[in-house]
């Protein structure tokens, strides 16, 4: 009986300690765990959502004519001196960042330095070229905080001649796809004598050899016929030219 109980403890010793040896890793082995992806893993700078349709994060998005970004010298509240030089140093002026936009020239007036080209620019980029101009003349040490206050909804204008009820531009707002048929119907659609067969879209921006692009349009398949794959979507500055038709008497 002592023997068969004997025998029983060393079996259960062995197989606690296989137990336990498995367990724990041996001298020279690494142990690893592998992790799930998660689902809610940030996004590459690619498919960030932005504020609007193709805005981005101020390291990605290029400032346009008519943003407004907010802008600060972190030393200026240090030395409590006022956001814009000559106005008088008060608490809010301390404290509130200062608001500017960006003019119809693409430049930014920026404090001390003055009038700074920001279009197509991030605020990162920006902000560099600014405190290595404050640094030069006006600071042993600026700490610069610019950033993206207010977007401009306005992604640009079209301009639209010829045979038409309104010519002129038209204005195309940032998520909007403004397409050939519906800037003419915009412009109150054709005029008496409008070649509709014969409707040419040139655009601003050339196309990789540098030459300039142009297209021409069959409006009665599109705006009668319901073709609407033939439209085209317009960019800013583009200009769409719709000519007369031959009268024949």
């Amino acid at each position: 009986m002592k023997r068969l109980f004997s025998h029983f403890l060393m079996c259960a010793g062995m197989t606690a300690l296989h137990a336990f040896a498995q367990l724990t890793p041996s001298a020279g082995s690494s142990t690893s765990t592998t992790v799930p992806p998660s689902s809610t893993a940030t996004a590459d700078a690619g498919s960030v959502p932005g504020l609007l349709n193709g805005y981005v994060p101020d390291n990605s998005y290029k400032l346009r004519v008519g943003d407004t970004v907010s802008f600060q010298i972190l030393e200026n509240r240090i030395l409590e001196i006022p956001v814009s030089p000559g106005s008088p140093a008060t608490a809010g002026s301390l404290v509130a960042p200062a608001s500017l936009v960006v003019a119809d020239s693409g430049e930014l007036d920026v404090p001390y330095i003055g009038r700074v080209m920001a279009v197509d620019k991030t605020c990162e980029q920006l902000g560099r070229e600014i405190k290595t101009a404050l640094e030069k003349d006006y600071y042993k040490q600026a700490t610069v905080v610019l950033s993206l206050n207010l977007a401009n909804r306005l992604w640009g204008r079209v301009y639209i001649w010829g045979q038409v009820r309104n010519q002129g531009a038209l204005e195309i707002q940032v998520n909007e796809n403004l397409t050939a048929g519906k800037a003419i119907l915009r412009a109150g659609g054709f005029a008496d004598f409008a070649n509709k067969k014969k409707v040419k879209i040139v655009r601003a921006s050339p196309d990789a050899k540098g030459d300039t692009q142009s297209f021409t349009l069959d409006m009665t398949e599109i705006l009668e016929g319901g073709k609407i794959d033939k439209d085209i979507v317009l960019e800013p500055n583009d200009l769409i030219i719709v000519p007369s038709r031959l009268i024949n008497f």
